[in-house]
């Protein structure tokens, strides 16, 4: 049994609840905390030698701002959050801990470590260097370092500039007014796990992919160029200009 205990802060469901399962098959123990249920924030931070939080972007900072000043000089402070400038700013202003931030780069509904990706920002760290890379890759995973920064950049692309794409394709068919039984029948493989894209950005939760989009500094560059390829796309498009549009695709 390892000598110091974990607590998860949003432990209690999507990705925090992952992990919580994740570290008890490691052979810690795991405390989940989450709204209305667990330890409060002072019995969380006096326990645990490494503190997570795993909430909605939108809430982060403001938890990170709780827990901060509660932690032990010699505990790691750690988030999950899918972008990392602010929340690693926070968790460095707001603690005397050490600090790093993480990424894990899948979903829930994963099976194992086993080939994912994992991205570390180690902000502050001496005694807690080595462990949560060397846990993440015994299980499988993929793990390497970067900066909040770049990061956060890489977000814009992979998850901003995605699910844009995803949310104008659905209420461009949702205006269009289409009956989806009927367009099945015309329907690719590949459309139809386009459709499948959509509907889980639109049904399962809408505020993750809202907050992504509007809380990402990086973003408004790539929605600028977004916008800019739209324009030149249409003006040949309406022109009719399939050499104008040939060459565009080309380069």
């Amino acid at each position: 049994m390892v000598d110091f205990e974990i607590g998860i802060i949003g432990g209690t469901g999507g990705i925090g609840r992952w992990f919580v399962d994740f570290f008890k098959n490691e052979g810690y123990i795991v405390h989940a905390s989450g709204r209305k249920t667990g330890l409060n924030i002072d019995e969380l931070t006096s326990r645990c030698g490494v503190v997570i939080v795993s909430v909605p972007i939108g809430s982060t900072c403001d938890v990170i701002r709780q827990v901060g000043p509660r932690m032990k000089d010699d505990a790691l402070l750690m988030d999950f959050t899918s972008l990392k400038e602010e929340p690693v700013r926070c968790m460095l202003e707001f603690s005397a801990s050490e600090v790093m931030g993480c990424h894990p780069l899948f979903g829930p509904d994963v099976a194992s470590l086993e080939g994912q990706n994992i991205v570390l920002f180690p902000a502050r760290v001496e005694k807690w260097t080595g462990w949560p890379e060397n846990i993440f890759k015994k299980c499988g995973a993929h793990v390497f370092e970067d900066s909040p920064e770049k990061h956060d950049e890489m977000m814009a692309i992979i998850q901003g500039l995605n699910h844009l794409n995803s949310i104008t394709m659905g209420t461009t068919l949702k205006d269009q007014g289409l009956d989806l039984s009927e367009l099945k029948h015309y329907t690719t493989p590949l459309f139809n796990k386009k459709l499948e894209i959509i509907a889980r950005v639109m049904e399962n939760s809408p505020r993750l992919y809202a907050e992504l989009l509007t809380m990402n500094p990086k973003f408004p560059m790539i929605l600028t160029l977004y916008k800019d390829n739209l324009g030149k796309l249409e003006t040949l498009i309406r022109e009719r200009d399939i050499e104008g549009l040939v060459k565009f695709i080309e380069k």
